[in-house]
């Protein structure tokens, strides 16, 4: 599997896409490359998957598995700073769904500071980092019915780091 696999799909970010982007994350993942399986991932979030499509039955929206690779990657495996990747990601989203897709970057970029504190944000990039109130009501009014709730669970739920 590669970046083919994303690529078949097109200009068409729907439900099939976004389960090749999982499957992928998945794939990369257990290659080791934890870095770009995050990327992978980044790409599900922010497919075009509508409520109630089939797919979220089997695999809810990714917030569980983005908290889940930041917290179980290696430090050597996990290039690059979730946290400033996030804040990067939210202050350049453009298009028919920003909002949307902003809310999410932001949901993640939550993850990443509750997984690890110490990963210091970009003080350079100019963007006003919302807080948990400002992301849950961003989450409500323009993410998909119960997104808002996945997302808190994932804050919430603590996955338990592998012994190495």
């Amino acid at each position: 599997m590669d970046w083919r696999n994303l690529r078949q799909h097109g200009d068409d970010r729907g439900a099939e896409f976004y389960l090749s982007a999982l499957t992928y994350g998945q794939h990369l993942w257990q290659r080791g490359l934890a870095a770009r399986a995050l990327l992978a991932v980044d790409r599900a979030l922010l497919a075009d998957v509508s409520a109630g499509a089939p797919i979220l039955s089997s695999w809810p929206l990714p917030y569980s598995a983005l908290r889940w690779i930041m917290t179980h990657a290696s430090p050597e495996a996990l290039v690059g700073n979730p946290r400033v990747h996030y804040q990067h990601m939210a202050g350049r989203i453009k298009g028919p769904r920003a909002d949307q897709q902003r809310a999410r970057c932001w949901a993640a970029w939550h993850l990443a500071r509750l997984v690890n504190p110490a990963w210091p944000g970009d003080d350079k990039h100019a963007v006003e980092e919302p807080g948990m109130d400002k992301t849950t009501t961003d989450l409500q009014e323009h993410g998909l019915p119960g997104e808002a709730d996945l997302w808190k669970a994932a804050m919430m739920n603590s996955p338990q780091r592998r012994e190495d």
